[in-house]
Order: C-alpha cells, then sequence, then structure tokens
C-alpha cells in the first residue's frame, strides 16, 4: 500500500472509531430518562446511580399551593458525580419563596450532600438495591433550625419495559422546624411504577407516598404522575403532579425540570478520555 493510501486508511479507520466511541456515549446517555431522580418527577427514586465519571445537573422548578391558600416556589439545584462504579456523590442546593396571606419570605432553603451506593444490580432472583444517604443542613433564612441525617433504601424490579420501585426513608437528628424545600422528614414510604414508551424515549411513572415530618405531625399521604422525556442525548425534560389523598399536605404540586448530563475530561482516567 502507498504512503497515501495508508495515510488515507489511517483518517478512515480514525473516523469510524471516533464515530464508534460517539456511539457509546450517545447509547449510554440516551437512557438517561429512566434514571428517576427523587422529585424528578415524583419522590420515588430508582436503585441506580449515574455513570462513573458523569457529572449530571438538575434544574427543577417545584409549586405547591397549601390548603389554606399558602404558596410555595422552589428550585432545588443539584449537582451529582458518579465517583466509581455504582456509586454516586452529590449535594442539593435549595431555593425557595414563600407566599402566604401574612407574608412573603424567600431565599436559600439548606445545603443538602448526599451519597447513593448500588450494592446489587438486578438479577433474576433478587432486585437492584441500593442505600442513600443525605445531610440536611440547616442554611439559610428558610433552611429550618435542625441538622438531620436521612438513609434511604430503595429497591428496583423490572419486567420488560415496565418497573416496579419501592422506598423507605428515616431521618435522625432533630426534630425542630425543617426545610421548606424538601425537607428531611421523620419517615418516608413511598411505591412507584413507571413504564417506557414512545420507541423507549419517554418514561411514565405513578406513585403513592405516605410520610410523617416530625414525631407529632399527621401523617400525610400523596399521589403523583410524572413523565420524563429524552429531549437531546444529553438532557432530559420532566414534569410532575402531585395531590394530596388525607386532610394534610400540600393540596396539589407541580414540577418540571431539566437535567444535563456530561463529563469533564480532566477528571476522567487517562484511558477513558
Amino acid at each position: 500500500m502507498s504512503k497515501a493510501g495508508s495515510r488515507r486508511h489511517h483518517r478512515h479507520l480514525a473516523a469510524f472509531l471516533g464515530m464508534m466511541v460517539m456511539g457509546v456515549g450517545q447509547v449510554s446517555a440516551q437512557i438517561d430518562y429512566r434514571n428517576l431522580d427523587d422529585e424528578r418527577p415524583v419522590f420515588t427514586e430508582d436503585a441506580y446511580p449515574i455513570e462513573r465519571h458523569v457529572f449530571e445537573l438538575l434544574v427543577p422548578y417545584r409549586y405547591e399551593r397549601e390548603a389554606d391558600g399558602g404558596r410555595v416556589h422552589s428550585t432545588v439545584l443539584e449537582l451529582g458525580y458518579g465517583i466509581f462504579d455504582n456509586a454516586q456523590f452529590g449535594v442539593h442546593v435549595p431555593f425557595a419563596v414563600v407566599d402566604d396571606p401574612a407574608r412573603t419570605d424567600f431565599g436559600l432553603a439548606g445545603v443538602q450532600p448526599f451519597l447513593l451506593y448500588n450494592f446489587n444490580t438486578e438479577s433474576r432472583s433478587l432486585p437492584a438495591l441500593a442505600l442513600r444517604a443525605d445531610l440536611s443542613i440547616p442554611v439559610g433564612p428558610l433552611g429550618g433550625s435542625g441538622t438531620r441525617g436521612t438513609v434511604r433504601a430503595i429497591a428496583t424490579r423490572s419486567w420488560g419495559l415496565t418497573r416496579l420501585h419501592l422506598n423507605a426513608l428515616r431521618s435522625f437528628g432533630s426534630e425542630e422546624e425543617l426545610s421548606v424545600a424538601e425537607p428531611a422528614r421523620r419517615w418516608t414510604y413511598s411505591a412507584a411504577v413507571d413504564r417506557t414508551m414512545l420507541r423507549q424515549s419517554m418514561l411514565l411513572v405513578a406513585e403513592i407516598v405516605t410520610s410523617r415530618a416530625v414525631a407529632d405531625a399527621p401523617v400525610e399521604v400523596n399521589a403523583g404522575v410524572g413523565v420524563r422525556w429524552q429531549w437531546t442525548p444529553t438532557i432530559v425534560l420532566d414534569a410532575g403532579v402531585t395531590r394530596r389523598l388525607r386532610e394534610h399536605g400540600p393540596d396539589i404540586g407541580l414540577t418540571f425540570g431539566l437535567s444535563h448530563a456530561f463529563a469533564v475530561r480532566g477528571l476522567m482516567p487517562s484511558g477513558l478520555r
């Protein structure tokens, strides 16, 4: 083979390999719509973290209307990172506006770092199982007045395009005033079912959640439905609605959000760049 032919061969090979690498990245990102994050768009999350060495930025908006006429607008910025296989570290930074008949307050509503670890990938005999630990730190005017630690157990089971998720959450620490946005409730139990639709680019999910905020608070029962749609290979849009089924709890809640998965080449191992 001549030198010119060899160079053309190398260029074609490099282009082919580049397309393969891009294809692998896109296929990997294109299943992000199936990753249920907490409150995106429903409370229940699945047992899978984001991929190793990948960042995920979530930008949501949530509106809640209380039975007494009070309203809460919030955005809980979240940045997560796949620190190693089956493990994800992240932090929530909530901002909120509380508008009730008496006054309007706004500002930072705490800081919430978390760690999620999946210790069992789904198999024929066992569901996917994960544990998540959160720390709610009372920072800002709407961040509450006490620090709380939370442990959440998560299970996910699949049957083709349908999945079942179970979450059980327990918080420890202060029983004082909680954060306005995504408070660390004393206990919460939830179950959700999702279904992949439209050529595997959309996910529909429905859930039921029961919870108690602090020791002497009434038990709340809420139902929610939501959708996640893969807009681009790295961007997912979500929307959801929740409704209380008992006397206590938000009268109605609406959420809209966007998540973006990306990698920072300088933070990836040299073999993966």
